[in-house]
């Protein structure tokens, strides 16, 4: 039996086409892909991501436990501040990739942690096994929904939506910053799509009766499908595809995220990589021929060397095919990659193919 986000049956209302994703009931599509990518693109879009795990830690104590836990430093964070990190391994293998959201003044010790829905049982397991020897507990909050609202015109159309207070907070919203809005719930400037946007955490009741309202606005509702060109397209990984346990921060394009200057899990691992140099990146493919590249496709570099693609689909703004791929050091400018059993020319790029909508290759 499939798990099913609260907005389920609005989902069906309006044509969803539904698919088993992580074990959840999910809305793949909607009209059509392309349509759905564009309007997220061009204006705005709303998804319905109730799948993802959100997790709270309230608790004064609770800063040194996470700065463990987190390759990426949340002492930095300022008040409602929100960071993306690893969560790793004593071998620096990445477990997965999550965002923590600072307390609030209002909410002083709470923290806010979204996860991945594939990996939920494995991840409170790891997160509570090291948290409990500091006497701390996570909650889960399967009573809350969340919406991800994303493309230029998505703020101000969420805005028109809510009362004048609400409104100005989402206006004057800072990217990858939260806030706590009495009227809806936790919204937060991030996204998955590198589109403008907010993601909304909110009781299941107040979710079902926005996302209708969001639809008469102007907003398109989108699936998973038109998620993913979108993420791939801003070159952001999909953890299980593009890194796993077995890829660390440092070949999986996310050398950004780490903070050495504090003690986390997998750092002893890290520094010893760092030092002996990485023998493999993760990269971005753009298709020179006719064809569309997919995951596990062979990549063959002209010295001998090979490669895999991680993620792969056509590109609708830029009208060509594009993947992330796990690669060699040091890079090529060209491969080849098997399509089909064809063997097609790729250019070597360096992600994302498209920021703030606009096409870079």
């Amino acid at each position: 039996m499939l798990l099913r986000t609260p907005l389920h049956e609005l989902h069906l209302q309006h044509g969803a086409r539904m698919v088993d994703f992580g074990g959840w009931a999910m809305p793949v599509q909607y009209t059509s892909v392309l349509d759905e990518h564009h309007a997220v693109r061009r204006h705005a879009g709303v998804f319905d991501v109730s799948h993802m795990t959100q997790l709270e830690l309230d608790a004064a104590t609770a800063r040194p436990a996470l700065r463990r836990l987190f390759a990426n430093d949340i002492e930095r964070l300022a008040p409602g501040q929100a960071l993306y990190s690893a969560m790793l391994n004593e071998q620096g293998g990445i477990l997965d990739d999550v965002i923590i959201y600072a307390p609030l003044p209002e909410t002083p010790n709470l923290w806010r942690i979204v996860v991945n829905c594939a990996t939920h049982d494995k991840d409170i397991a790891w997160m509570q096994k090291h948290l409990s020897a500091s006497g701390l507990e996570l909650r889960e909050r399967r009573d809350l929904a969340m919406l991800a609202v994303q493309g230029p015109a998505a703020r101000e159309l969420l805005a028109g939506l809510l009362d004048a207070e609400s409104a100005a907070v989402v206006r004057g919203l800072a990217p990858f910053y939260g806030r706590f809005l009495p009227q809806l719930g936790f919204v937060a400037r991030t996204g998955y799509t590198g589109e403008d946007g907010v993601e909304l955490m909110l009781p299941a009741p107040a979710a079902c009766e926005l996302f209708p309202r969001l639809l008469a606005a102007g907003v398109q509702a989108c699936g998973l499908a038109a998620r993913d060109t979108l993420r791939l397209e801003a070159g952001m990984n999909l953890y299980g595809s593009d890194m796993g346990e077995q890829d660390t921060p440092l070949s999986s394009n996310m050398a950004w995220t780490l903070r050495f200057d504090h003690e986390f899990i997998g750092r002893a691992a890290l520094l010893a990589a760092q030092a002996a140099g990485p023998s493999e990146t993760l990269t971005g493919l753009l298709l020179e021929d006719r064809g569309v590249l997919r995951a596990h496709m062979r990549v063959a570099l002209a010295d001998g060397r090979s490669g895999i693609t991680t993620s792969g689909s056509f590109s609708p703004t830029l009208q060509r095919s594009i993947a992330l791929a796990r690669l060699p050091l040091p890079l090529p400018e060209t491969v080849m990659v098997e399509v089909r059993g064809r063997w097609l020319r790729a250019r070597v790029v360096q992600p994302p193919f498209v920021r703030q909508g606009k096409a870079r290759y």
